[in-house]
């Protein structure tokens, strides 16, 4: 698997009768400095917008890049216990994931107990987790992880377990004792009370507690956090939550690209975690699934039982080119830039990374193989500008001398990702 069967890419090149003739001068300059001007259209700065990136108050020094890691819900549920905890954080390190990233172990719902004790605290269920959280956290700090844990901005959590609403401090003080580094903060059960104000005094409470511990609400999008959860937590989910298909998967692309211009580094939008692995969509769609988070810059947290990964899915999450543009420091989330075919199936994404480079996904939403078009226009690019273009799924250098367009042809439910790397461009004399 990994290979697109009869994919063809193609440049296509505007050619010129015209000889151009560049100083000797002019060249030494043009091979140590990139001019934007001459690279990059007016339109730029429109097309990846980030004028609504907001103030972070956190001042916790996380997320400078998406976080990446492992969450238990989608795969077990609450089918948990601090064996299969243990034995995550096992297989992160022995299948190199860890290494290429993914260190937080984060368990989801159903840890603790069904209720506090006599001094109102949450203590973890003893028939699952007897050892404590305590002692899970130093076995997975460890082996150089980071362990998170769930609760929820609400008088329960989903699974009907103690919530933390107007339990912030306790909680928040109990999660910091433990080692805890990573809390994600459902919306069950919230009573009616506006995320707005239940959301910020869990904020308060972990920067009390002088642990930096990653903050991210999970109030599934309901009143649009990327418009103040950036002063408030490391990431906000901008959508219900995901299941293991296809339209689910669509469907949440596209409602998180509407809040692109709303995050960077320290503060993230999140479509909710990776179904990549368990079964429920094809080999393509998966690539197409991990392409797009990745561009997007969402959370790369996997939710698959790593225990018992398949070739096919850690070829896929371990695809090193691919997380470096979800992982590159511009931190610039990348969306749709282009729509073509039935019902906009044929799709060009893009975004900035370092370096003035894009990456750039060329998504066949359709129901058959087709050949998408990038102009250059699209991606903000003029369109004299000569590219090299790298393909990050065949790892390899595909052209070298791209002008004014580029095609793929892309399967069914696939998605080709490149990084185009704009060349010198000279004026015309």
């Amino acid at each position: 698997m990994g290979k697109r069967g009869g994919a063809r890419e193609f440049c296509l090149l505007i050619l010129s009768l015209s000889v151009v003739f560049v100083t000797a001068s002019a060249a030494g300059r043009a091979a140590t400095l990139l001019d934007k001007q001459r690279i990059f259209t007016s339109s730029f700065s429109r097309i990846f917008d980030t004028s609504k990136y907001g103030k972070l108050q956190l001042n916790n020094g996380l997320a400078q890049t998406p976080q990446m890691g492992w969450n238990s819900w989608n795969f077990f549920a609450c089918n948990i216990n601090e064996t299969v905890i243990k034995e995550t954080a096992d297989a992160l390190i022995s299948t190199g994931l860890a290494d290429l990233g993914y260190v937080y172990v984060n368990i989801d719902d159903c840890w603790s107990n069904v209720s506090r004790n006599s001094k109102d605290e949450l203590v973890p269920d003893p028939q699952t987790f007897p050892s404590g959280i305590k002692a899970l956290a130093d076995y997975v700090h460890e082996k150089g992880l980071k362990l998170g844990i769930y609760s929820d901005a609400g008088a329960f959590t989903c699974q009907v377990r103690p919530g933390s609403l107007f339990y912030e401090n306790v909680d928040a003080h109990f999660f910091a004792s433990w080692g805890v580094d990573y809390l994600k903060y459902d919306n069950c059960y919230n009573l009616g009370i506006k995320p707005k104000d239940r959301y910020p005094p869990m904020r308060d409470a972990l920067n009390a507690t002088k642990r930096g511990i990653f903050y991210s609400i999970c109030e599934w999008g309901v009143d649009d956090p990327a418009l103040w959860a950036g002063e408030v937590g490391n990431s906000w989910r901008t959508t219900d939550d995901i299941n293991d298909s296809w339209v689910s998967m669509t469907a949440i692309a596209d409602l998180n690209n509407k809040w692109a211009a709303y995050a960077g580094p320290g503060g993230w939008n999140d479509p909710d975690m990776l179904e990549v692995g368990n079964g429920g969509m094809t080999f393509c769609e998966y690539r197409a699934h991990f392409s797009i988070w990745a561009l997007m810059k969402a959370p790369l947290l996997i939710g698959c039982d790593v225990r018992n990964m398949t070739s096919e899915t850690k070829e896929i999450l371990t695809n090193k080119e691919v997380i470096s543009v979800n992982q590159d420091p511009l931190g610039i989330q990348g969306r749709k830039v282009y729509v073509s075919g039935l019902d906009g199936c044929q799709q060009v994404w893009a975004g900035p990374l370092s370096g003035h480079r894009l990456a750039v996904a060329f998504w066949n939403r359709c129901s058959s193989a087709t050949t998408i078009t990038a102009q250059w226009n699209v991606l903000g690019l003029e369109s004299s500008v000569v590219v090299s273009i790298r393909d990050l799924w065949q790892h390899q250098d595909v052209c070298r001398d791209a002008v004014a367009a580029f095609s793929v042809q892309v399967e069914s439910h696939d998605c080709a990702m490149y990084i185009f790397t704009p060349k010198m461009a000279y004026s015309n004399i």
